[in-house]
């Protein structure tokens, strides 16, 4: 979808709807910072991150049976997982019209893929299974949603040149499909680039991804293997397009498929246990005929693990949610120049394609697990962590868009180059991917609390050590419903200041 900038681009001025709306945000942000725990805790961390940055420059690749270990069951695991969840997002795309699949997507991509795999690990316990699930279910309902747009603003003159008579599925294969069949595959790479760094995090939980040998290299001070796992993690991401051809896809799902880690045998009563038991309110579980009538009782259970848990955590995370949001907006700002042609030559901008693929290709999780443990378990390493992270996909989008920008032969340069010229044409696209970002850094804010910040994430995880299935799931669908609010919010300023990303750029 081509951009054809003016020549006169309207300057940013108070009165604008967009730079209104900017500092609204921004005005919440500041005021977010006061209810914030956004201090180093740890007494030194210098000390330990000059011994980090030391081990960073000098990469250990002698564990390259190790390494090659963890990338190969990462690129699987994506590789599956992402497959499943583009063919079942494709057919859902295709119904997505009717709201009962539109409120089923939302709902599952509402949920971010490590909770997920807390469910699975319960039902499946530490299997493949797990693994590939929890990244096709949350990525189903998002590709869902997006081929749902790209169909939508797809080009309707085939369509009236089909003959009358014609078959639905005839209509949407011949007339449809071939229009909008390039944003799906450019889309489906993409999302191929999430899986991965969905994939390296699911180590986390203990599955034989990067995210796990990254763990244990780290708690080890092992930190010149950590850059070794970082720097073949990066290569993969950045060369995603030289080996993902179109025409080895069946290769890759065949051997994903047989390369996959061996698994024990799932318990089906396990499973059964779960879904009929595990996740029913104490209260239900433990009725009986001399007790208080269930429902005054779960009431009373539910109003507990409301004020307890829920509470402090929607409140921690909408604050962190907030600082990031705007801080991502601040960071993409400087970042996305770093690879504008109106602002650098060739090599500068190679130099600035280089930082950004290791600013994005680092999952956020991992950047603030590192974060965290230099600096303590505080909300600031994961501000910077979401920002980074954040900052950095939008400002390759961005930096990307201007390259669509013609400058005038009497256009100013250096400071005024940006200020007067770049910031007005690309501010309406930045405030759209914004936007855009907004539901996924609350999903990655919410996940965070894992790591020990107390957000709806850190009460989850909390459950789950319990093994108080029931506490876990009501906490893991408040964070759905809060998810889908915010979407829908966010849907709703995109469309009131017709902010739209394009189809290219998704």
């Amino acid at each position: 979808m081509a951009y054809m900038a003016p020549h006169n681009p309207a300057p940013l001025v108070p009165e604008s709807p967009l730079v209104r709306t900017s500092i609204w945000f921004l005005f919440i942000a500041i005021s977010c910072l006061f209810f914030a725990d956004i201090e180093i805790t740890t007494k030194d961390p210098w000390p330990e991150m000059k011994r980090l940055g030391a081990g960073l420059i000098t990469p250990d690749f002698t564990k390259w049976e190790q390494i090659l270990e963890a990338l190969l069951y990462t690129i699987c695991f994506a590789i599956l997982g992402v497959t499943l969840a583009n063919i079942t997002g494709f057919l859902l795309a295709i119904v997505f019209h009717y709201r009962i699949v539109g409120i089923g997507c939302a709902f599952i991509r509402a949920v971010h893929e490590l909770f997920w795999a807390l469910i699975f690990l319960q039902i499946f316990g530490l299997t493949a299974v797990t693994g590939v699930l929890a990244i096709a279910i949350p990525y189903a309902g998002i590709c869902a949603k997006v081929y749902a747009e790209i169909l939508e603003e797809a080009d309707p003159s085939p369509l009236q040149a089909v003959p009358n008579g014609t078959s639905i599925i005839s209509l949407f294969f011949f007339a449809r499909l071939p229009g909008v069949w390039a944003h799906f595959k450019t889309y489906s790479l993409y999302r191929l680039e999430c899986g991965l760094r969905s994939s390296a995090v699911l180590g986390f939980i203990g599955l034989p991804t990067i995210g796990f040998y990254l763990e244990t290299a780290y708690k080890e001070g092992h930190y010149s293997d950590l850059s070794a796992l970082l720097l073949v993690f990066y290569v993969v991401i950045s060369t995603i397009r030289k080996w993902m051809r179109s025409e080895l896809i069946p290769v890759y799902i065949i051997a994903a498929f047989f390369l996959l880690p061996e698994s024990g045998p799932m318990s089906w009563s396990n499973a059964w246990r779960f879904f009929t038991n595990d996740i029913m309110p104490l209260p239900i579980r433990t009725a009986d005929a001399t007790s208080v009538p269930v429902l005054i009782e779960t009431w009373y259970w539910f109003q507990n693990l409301f004020v307890s848990e829920a509470l402090p955590g929607i409140f921690n995370t909408v604050i962190l949610t907030m600082i990031a949001l705007t801080s991502t907006g601040l960071l993409t700002l400087l970042f996305f120049p770093l690879i504008s042609p109106m602002f650098f030559h060739p090599f500068g901008r190679t130099m600035g394609h280089i930082f950004l693929v290791v600013v994005r290709s680092t999952p956020e999780y991992v950047l603030a697990f590192i974060l965290l443990q230099l600096w303590g378990p505080s909300m600031f390493p994961a501000v910077v962590a979401l920002s980074l992270h954040n900052a950095g996909i939008i400002g390759h989008l961005i930096g990307r868009f201007t390259e669509q920008l013609q400058l005038r032969p009497d256009s100013p340069r250096g400071v005024n180059l940006y200020l007067f010229e770049a910031l007005p044409r690309v501010y309406r696209q930045f405030l759209a991917f914004i936007f855009y970002r907004w539901e996924v850094i609350f999903r990655e804010t919410a996940i965070l609390g894992i790591l020990g910040i107390h957000t709806l994430g850190f009460y989850v995880d909390s459950a789950f050590a319990d093994i108080r299935f029931d506490r876990a799931m009501v906490l893991i669908l408040i964070t759905a419903f809060m998810n889908i609010g915010l979407d829908m919010i966010s849907r709703r300023i995109r469309t009131t200041l017709r902010l739209q990303t394009s189809l290219d750029a998704r």
